[in-house]
C-alpha cells in the first residue's frame, strides 16, 4: 500500500490502513514543495476552529503534526519525498521519487491511494507569503469568524468569489469585491444577491499589486488597469478567491479527470484504474474542508482494505 500526499485526506488513509495491517508507505511531498508539501494546505493556515474535538481551536501545522504521529505510532512508514513518476499500467504500481527516469520505481504498491489535494491559485504580489494566515485567507468558510467587525476585500469575479463575499457579510461590516473586470463572470443568481447586499461594494477595473502589513495585513495596494492609477485599500482582511488547481499533473493520460483537472472517482473512492484510489481535495472541488478530506481519505482506506482482501480470496 502506498499513499501519496500527507494532508488530512492522506494521513487519514494512513491510519486506517496501517491499522489495518496493509503496511502503508506514505510519500508526504517535500517542504520546499508549494504544491504538495507535507500536510497539506493546513501547514499554511493558523488557528483551525471548526475541527470537531477541539473546543478552543488548534493551530493548523500542530494538527497536521498530531495527525501524522498517529499514523506512525500504528506503523505508517512516512518518506519525506516527492512523487516525481507514477505508472499505473500494471500491478504492481510504480511509484518514483527523485529521478523520475531512473529504470525502476522507488517504490511498489498493491494498491495505491492518491491524497494530493489541491492549491489555491495565488495573486503573486509582494506581502502574499508574508501575510497568508495574518489576515490573508483563501477560505472564507475556514476564516470568516475571525473578521468580525473588519472590513475586508475579497479578490475574484466568479462564482467562488461572489460567494464567499456574500458568506463574509454575515461578519465583516464592509466587503469589496475587487475584479479585473468591470463585470462579474459568476452567474446571475449569485450576482442579483452580491448586488442586492448592502455590505458589498465592487471595485472594478482593479488589480492588487502589493498585500501591506508587517505582522498582520494593513491594507493593500491597489491598481486600475484602464487608468493605470493607484491608490491604497483599507481593509484589514483580504481573502484570494481566484480559482483552485488540484495537484494531479503526476496523474495526466493516466487517471480520468474532469474539465478542471480533478481527479474521477466512482462507487466511493475508485478512479477509472482498478487498485487505484482517490480522497480529499485532489477529487473534491466542492467542500474543500479539512473534515471532509479526512472522511474521504477514511473512506479510501476502507475501499482499497475490501479490494485488496477480493484480490486475494
Amino acid at each position: 500500500m502506498v499513499i501519496v500526499g500527507s494532508g488530512p485526506a492522506g494521513l487519514t488513509a494512513a491510519i486506517y490502513t496501517a491499522r489495518a495491517n496493509l503496511a502503508p508507505l506514505v510519500v508526504e511531498g517535500e517542504p520546499s514543495s508549494t504544491s504538495d508539501q507535507p500536510g497539506g494546505q493546513l501547514m499554511l493556515t493558523t488557528e483551525v476552529e471548526n475541527y470537531p474535538g477541539f473546543i478552543d481551536g488548534i493551530m493548523g501545522p500542530e494538527l497536521m503534526t498530531s495527525f501524522r504521529a498517529q499514523a506512525a505510532r500504528f506503523g505508517a512508514i512516512l518518506k519525506t519525498e516527492k512523487a516525481t513518476k507514477v505508472d499505473l499500467s500494471s500491478r504492481p504500481f510504480g511509484v518514483w521519487v527523485g529521478d523520475p527516469t531512473a529504470p525502476e520505481p522507488t517504490y511498489t504498491a498493491g494498491a495505491l491511494i492518491i491524497a494530493t489535494g489541491a492549491r489555491s491559485l495565488m495573486l503573486g504580489v509582494p506581502g502574499e507569503d508574508k501575510l497568508l494566515g495574518h489576515g490573508l485567507s483563501t477560505c472564507a468558510t475556514c476564516d470568516g469568524f475571525f473578521f468580525r467587525g473588519h472590513e475586508i476585500a475579497v479578490v475574484g469575479g466568479g462564482d467562488s468569489a461572489v460567494e464567499e463575499a456574500t458568506f463574509l457579510t454575515k461578519f465583516a461590516d464592509k466587503v469589496t469585491i475587487v475584479h479585473r473586470r468591470k463585470e462579474l463572470r459568476a452567474s446571475k443568481i449569485m450576482q442579483d444577491r452580491a448586488f442586492k447586499n448592502p455590505k458589498i461594494s465592487f471595485l472594478w477595473d482593479t488589480v492588487v499589486t502589493e498585500v501591506l502589513g508587517d505582522n498582520s495585513l494593513s491594507g493593500v495596494r491597489v491598481r486600475n488597469v484602464v487608468t493605470n492609477e493607484e491608490s491604497e485599500l483599507g481593509v484589514t482582511g483580504l481573502f484570494v478567491a481566484i480559482g483552485h488547481a488540484p495537484n494531479t499533473a503526476l496523474f495526466a493520460g493516466q487517471l480520468e479527470m474532469d474539465e478542471n483537472g480533478y481527479l474521477i472517482t466512482h462507487d466511493g473512492t475508485n478512479t477509472n484504474v482498478e487498485g487505484v484510489f482517490a480522497c480529499g481535495d485532489v477529487q473534491d472541488h466542492v467542500y474543500r474542508q479539512a473534515i471532509t478530506a479526512a472522511g474521504s481519505g477514511c473512506m479510501a482506506a476502507i475501499d482499497a482494505e475490501r479490494w485488496l482482501e477480493a484480490q486475494q480470496a
